[in-house]
């Protein structure tokens, strides 16, 4: 009996000296990231390290925590830089000069494995255009008629990916001064600006008992919303609109930061990032389109299709302007 838990004991303590002397490999993610513990583990499994994720706040928080920690980076690797910052990036020389070898895939990054993409634009309240007989805005213009007043939420594309994109959108389909132009109507006609996407979607959009019947988010909200539902919808309940300067194609990566602590871990880490196990799971988990080619999609993504039509600034003018235009955006739309 005594021998028995000797050797229990014996166990316990081999296995916690097992667990502390572990690698441990350190990836950075924005708040969204969303991966099932079951498919990191698997990473661990197949390498015998420890993964640690580091939570940095938005897209543009992380990319900028990342500029300030560069000599001494916060993790080993990062995910969720995106087409939009990802120039900058390579400006502060984040990356490692050597990256793993990209799957073939659908999209592209420059410096970084693409992992993922979906678009940004405007989602619709199905039942409550139908309740109120409203026809649907057919454009920016349409929009900013008296007709659509106090009906748009949005977040911030100063604090939020989600209304950078938008706002991205509105210059490459309207240029920048016509982009100023048609937010000074926009203010006038009440859009409502909150901190972030979740605040707009699941407090003021009206499918989820607030006021504002159309919300920024993504052309894949609709099919998250039957996923979710467990048989309470056999369509979706609600719709996007594509309309020039309101579609934002946005493609975020993965890369090994430059002077990373464990930089053969890392690169393994970012290419399991475009494995089949990661690929599969996340149009159900991110809600985005896997970057991969050939990946299978969910049944449930048959009731939407992929936006054709997507003009927007190059990355260049992206890296270049962004900050000024975030800056003329709060002028002309929040003082």
């Amino acid at each position: 009996m005594k021998a028995g838990k000797w050797l229990i004991g014996t166990l316990c303590m081999l296995f916690a000296v097992w667990a502390q002397a572990q690698t441990e490999v350190r990836l950075a993610v924005h708040d969204s990231f969303a991966l099932p513990k079951n498919v990191l583990a698997g990473f661990e499994q197949q390498n015998q390290v420890k993964l640690t994720l580091i939570k940095v706040g938005s897209g543009n928080e992380m990319l900028n925590k990342l500029i300030l920690t560069r000599g001494k980076p916060i993790a080993d690797a990062v995910y969720g830089l995106d087409n939009s910052n990802i120039s900058k990036a390579q400006q502060y020389q984040l990356f490692a000069t050597t990256q793993p070898t990209s799957r073939a895939v659908n999209v592209d990054l420059p410096q970084a494995l693409a992992i993922d993409y979906g678009y940004i634009t405007i989602n619709y309240d199905k039942a409550w255009f139908q309740k109120h007989k409203k026809p649907l805005p057919r454009s920016l213009e349409d929009l900013a008629s008296p007709a659509y007043k106090d009906l748009l939420v949005m977040p911030s594309p100063a604090t939020s990916t989600v209304g950078l994109g938008f706002l991205l959108a509105n210059i490459g389909g309207l240029g920048e001064q016509a982009t100023w132009q048609w937010w000074a109507k926009m203010r006038q006609n009440g859009v409502k600006v909150t901190k972030g996407w979740s605040e707009a979607y699941y407090t003021d959009f009206t499918l989820n008992g607030g006021s504002r019947p159309l919300v920024v988010s993504y052309a894949s909200s609709p099919v998250a919303e039957v996923y979710y539902g467990k048989g309470k919808y056999t369509t979706p309940p609600t719709g996007d609109l594509r309309f020039k300067g309101a579609v934002f194609r946005q493609i975020e990566g993965a890369a090994v930061l430059n002077h990373a602590s464990q930089p053969a871990l890392a690169a393994k880490l970012v290419q399991y990032l475009q494995s089949n196990q990661v690929q599969s799971a996340i149009p159900t988990s991110m809600w985005v389109y896997p970057a991969v080619k050939g990946v299978s999609l969910p049944p449930v993504y048959a009731h939407i299709s992929i936006p054709t039509k997507v003009v927007q600034p190059t990355m260049a003018d992206m890296a270049a302007k962004q900050q000024s235009w975030v800056k003329q955006w709060v002028k002309v739309v929040q003082r």
